[in-house]
């Protein structure tokens, strides 16, 4: 995940600067080396005009977004530096993730060949219960862009499961994917097609969780399990993440 992440960093600096957006890329991770907050002091000592915080991950909930908000100011208290900084809360509707995403979903039910009914069903990574407040618009969010995603492949026949919980039924968001492939199973629908809208890389929620786990949980219950392809560095999600960028960065060389 490190080098994919490296590769998205690297891209965006790359499409920044052939949009005559000037900006330094670099990325910090919550769980590994680097580390945000180590990043985010190193930054400081530049004095940049502005530092933008752009998770990779399109939609908010304060245990995600709001975390990832919470390591960068810790690392400019740090320097106790004064850098202007803004976080991009949630950009889950931006039109070339739409995009990015249908035309995955387009590809994916086309590499399913046959007759047979096929359901796609949009995932995230589920959050304890105990930790998501009533006003937290995470579930919301990943509705609309399972919503805008289906309209622009146009999809009728779709659902939305959680996935990779750690903790009981019951104490995390729900339903999980497993639950729904039952239900499927049940229905006589022997058909999925996972979309992972939650994700925007390759990593152990998707090669482990989907690739592995729900396939073998689905082939045991006579369900075909496919999944779209991830984001990573594809073009299209790049130009995404600078369509989000590009306002604050403008904004801020505007006021200079």
């Amino acid at each position: 995940m490190l080098q994919i992440t490296k590769s998205q960093a690297d891209a965006l600096q790359k499409k920044l600067i052939a949009d005559d957006t000037p900006a330094r890329v670099l990325f910090g991770m919550k769980h590994w080396h680097p580390f945000v907050e180590d990043v985010v002091e190193k930054i400081s000592t530049d004095n940049p005009p502005i530092l933008v915080g752009l998770a990779l991950a399109p939609h908010y909930s304060k245990l995600s977004i709001g975390s990832y908000e919470d390591s960068v100011r810790r690392g400019l208290a740090r320097k106790h530096s004064n850098v202007p900084f803004v976080m991009v809360k949630s950009w889950h509707t931006e039109p070339s993730l739409i995009t990015a995403l249908s035309t995955r979903v387009s590809k994916g039910l086309s590499e399913m060949r046959g007759s047979q009914r096929i359901i796609v069903v949009f995932t995230a990574h589920s959050l304890p219960l105990r930790a998501v407040f009533d006003d937290d618009p995470y579930q919301a969010q990943l509705l609309e862009t399972s919503q805008l995603v289906a309209k622009e492949a146009r999809v009728t026949d779709w659902d939305f499961a959680f996935q990779s919980a750690s903790g009981p039924t019951g104490t995390w968001l729900g339903p999980s994917l497993k639950e729904k492939i039952a239900e499927f199973s049940n229905k006589g629908i022997k058909r999925i097609l996972v979309c992972p809208v939650g994700f925007v890389s390759d990593h152990l929620e998707i090669l482990y969780d989907l690739d592995v786990e729900a396939r073998d949980y689905a082939n045991s219950h006579g369900v075909e399990l496919a999944r779209t392809l991830s984001l990573n560095d594809d073009p299209k999600f790049i130009e995404a993440l600078a369509a989000v960028a590009t306002p604050f960065l403008v904004r801020q060389m505007v006021a200079r």
